[in-house]
């Protein structure tokens, strides 16, 4: 399957400025996952914001 970017990234909640894996889900996905990591799209907001990627960061988030 072929990794298309989103239009100009319109959906991808990054806030990481000048990530080049912006709207291109696949690649962060990858990349991420490499790192022990989930990408921003996982976390709300507020979380997104700390740059917290971490598997741990998820549980936390997701027990409030």
């Amino acid at each position: 399957m072929a990794c298309e970017r989103q239009e100009k990234g319109k959906k991808c909640p990054c806030t990481y400025g000048g990530c080049p894996r912006h709207g291109k889900c696949c690649e962060c996905l990858e990349y991420h996952l490499k790192y022990h990591q989930l990408p921003a799209c996982c976390f709300p907001p507020e979380v997104e914001r700390t740059y917290d990627r971490s598997f741990d960061a998820f549980i936390n988030c997701r027990k409030k």
